[in-house]
């Protein structure tokens, strides 16, 4: 361990972290960890399904650790790999720390179940993700800047060459920092967006700025802890509320700081911001976190006169730090693609997973292209990518430069009784994200049991964009998939993105009532129908989404330009969509169309069910009704609506009550 304490002395004189990877069975690589994490002086912080002593935290916490600090961490990839917590793992290292992973032996690892997986296969169970371990080891195997070893193998310190002496932040800014400083000094009421790599310097700006401003700011964050540079920064407390509290709360200030704001749901953020006559908005714009890019792509152009700063240059570490390229190689957090235009004529090319291995510049190139495009993608997008199951993929291409991409996923063919019990809300199986929608949200109990490919990614690359390649696109995909029964895609609605998929032959069948926290908007489903059963649910769906408009319409804060029928006539299937709701767990929403259809006939009081559908506050209506929250709340309403079915038709409605209760009971 001499060597490696040496050698951790040589890089804390360098200002850079590296890579340490330990291979082999579960009990050597936990004894080579404990005797690494004895020997060096520091944290030691374990991350780890499985407790360790002190300091640690499980991977699914690691977000409570954002804008701390830490010397040394050991992450515990053998039963599953979290690369996104990995990741952030590292963003919280200071520059002289190693990152120790405990990974399978390399020979046996391929075959290995990952645990992780189940959070982005949607497989039961868990399974091997042999594409992303052999491109994990080979890019290990070539990095001559961290250590590999290997059970059974000699275990080698190499000597690194000097780099030059770094030298760690005084306090002072920086030269990108004293220059945002300079401008946010005289800032006009208005918005400013800081967004950077982790290690640039964010949360220390913010805590310079807050010495400028001399006590008048607010900040909030995800978390407190996300506030602990800033206050160093500061150089006093600061004045932290948690975003939630801050809203409900009458506190003013000249400045509104909110660090990590890519992780707090747009619309909360959005009501805080036009709080304040000045914000800044600071986050990490980098895949691990998923939001980053949504930040920039959706809330931040929302506001047309948002000003936007970035910090580029390293300061918690020195540039060129072996353990921050490591990682942006492993999880491809480079945007090379878009820094070179692709010319010429355009060629289209199915793309299999095994090209992982033959080709990797090829699906690499692809998975740039769309995580640069859109607003959701994290580590969890790779991880699916390389191995999932149920997955197609197209490139367009001119030469070796990509122009486009395009991303499927299976979905549907479920069994009918198990779509059935998805309609009524008795089971919601993993994936099949558009197919349980419509049976869980729609009005047919059997549409999950047709097939469909669903649109997860489609981008095209700039500088080839408006020349029809999405249609392109988007109609081999139709071509291809002549067995299925549609095309779906699922999207946060803007009229912008529905006049493109209305232009690909796409019907919309579903539009959301509450705004995604990631993007801000509306969810938006649509379908390419492709068989006959195919073309029935999309007409049978677009219909009813314009019969039961009239009455969602008024549960959104913003129209939309949806054709809405006030049908008033009360159909077979509106009977059958209240007693889902009354007799079973369909969502009050989803049937809130049939409800306001069928109260119109009902001369019960029903007191609940006309508040609430009338958008009366839940607590509110707690309180007037003496219940005890919204459980019963909900309770009640399911009571009301059983009412005004029996109240219509005694016989009818025991009839439906006794089918929809047997479909808790599916093979």
């Amino acid at each position: 361990m001499d060597e490696l304490r040496r050698l951790t002395a040589q890089m804390a004189r360098e200002g850079i972290r590296r890579l340490l990877v330990l291979s082999g069975d579960d009990a050597w690589t936990q004894l080579q960890a404990q005797q690494i994490r004895t020997a060096l002086a520091g944290d030691g912080l374990w991350v780890s399904p499985q407790p360790m002593p002190a300091p640690y935290v499980p991977p699914a916490d690691l977000i409570s650790l954002l804008g701390r600090e830490y010397q040394h961490a050991f992450f515990d990839a053998r039963a599953g790999f979290d690369v996104a917590a990995f990741a952030a793992l590292a963003g919280t290292l200071r520059a002289g720390s190693w990152l120790v992973l405990l990974t399978p032996d390399f020979a046996q690892w391929p075959v290995r179940p990952d645990a992780d997986s189940r959070r982005w296969s949607d497989a039961p169970d868990p399974i091997p993700t042999p594409n992303f371990v052999y491109r994990f080891c080979q890019q290990i195997v070539a990095d001559k800047a961290s250590i590999l070893w290997r059970q059974g193998h000699e275990r080698v310190v190499p000597v690194f060459p000097e780099r030059p002496r770094w030298h760690f932040a005084d306090g002072h800014p920086q030269a990108e920092q004293a220059a945002v400083l300079a401008e946010l000094a005289d800032f006009p009421p208005g918005i400013a967006a800081l967004t950077a790599e982790r290690g640039r310097g964010k949360s220390a700006l913010a805590g310079m700025l807050l010495r400028q401003l001399k006590g008048d700011a607010i900040v909030t964050a995800p978390a407190r802890g996300a506030t602990e540079v800033m206050a160093a920064f500061a150089g006093e407390s600061v004045n932290f509320m948690a975003p939630d509290a801050l809203l409900a709360s009458g506190r003013q200030a000249g400045w509104l700081i909110v660090d990590e704001a890519a992780a707090i749901p747009g619309p909360l953020l959005r009501q805080l911001v036009s709080r304040f006559p000045r914000t800044l908005l600071i986050t990490t714009v980098q895949g691990y976190e998923g939001t980053g890019r949504g930040f920039l792509l959706k809330f931040c152009a929302s506001f047309a006169h948002l000003r936007q700063f970035s910090l580029t240059t390293p300061i918690r570490w020195a540039s060129g730090c072996p353990l921050e390229a490591a990682i942006a190689q492993l999880l491809l957090f480079n945007d090379e693609t878009f820094q070179h235009a692709p010319g010429g004529d355009i060629e289209l090319e199915n793309v299999s997973q095994q090209c992982w291995r033959r080709q990797p510049a090829l699906p690499e190139a692809m998975y740039q292209l769309l995580s640069g495009a859109h607003y959701r993608t994290s580590p969890l997008d790779l991880r699916r990518m390389l191995d999932a199951p149920g997955q197609h993929f197209t490139c367009a291409h001119s030469g070796e430069r990509i122009a486009g991409a395009l991303w499927l996923v299976e979905e549907g063919g479920l069994e009918p009784s198990l779509s059935r019990a998805v309609w009524a809300g008795y089971r919601r199986p993993r994936g099949n994200l558009v197919a349980q929608s419509l049976a869980a949200h729609g009005g047919s109990p059997l549409a999950a049991t047709l097939t469909g490919l669903r649109i997860s990614r489609i981008a095209v690359h700039p500088a080839r964009q408006r020349e029809g390649l999405g249609q392109r696109l988007v109609a081999r995909a139709a071509a291809q998939a002549a067995d299925r029964d549609y095309l779906s895609v699922s999207f946060g609605y803007t009229p912008e993105l529905w006049r493109f998929w209305q232009s690909c032959g796409f019907t919309l069948v579903r539009l959301g009532t509450h705004r995604e926290a990631s993007s801000g908007c509306y969810t938006a489903m649509a379908l390419y129908p492709l068989s006959e059963a195919g073309h029935c649910l999309a007409s049978e769906e677009a219909q009813r989404l314009q019969r039961d408009e009239f009455w969602l319409r008024e549960w959104r804060d913003e129209p939309v330009p949806l054709t809405a029928l006030k049908a008033t006539i009360v159909t077979e299937e509106d009977w059958l969509e209240v007693a889902g709701f009354a007799f079973a767990h369909r969502p009050l929403l989803t049937s809130a169309g049939s409800l306001n259809r069928l109260l119109m006939l009902v001369l019960l009081p029903l007191p609940a069910l006309r508040a609430r559908l009338q958008q009366q506050d839940e607590t509110a209506l707690c309180r007037t009704l003496g219940l005890s929250g919204r459980k019963a709340l909900l309770a009640r309403l399911r009571e009301e609506a059983a009412q005004a079915l029996l109240s219509l038709d005694e016989n009818r409605a025991n009839d439906l009550r006794r089918q929809v209760q047997m479909l808790q009971f599916f093979n």
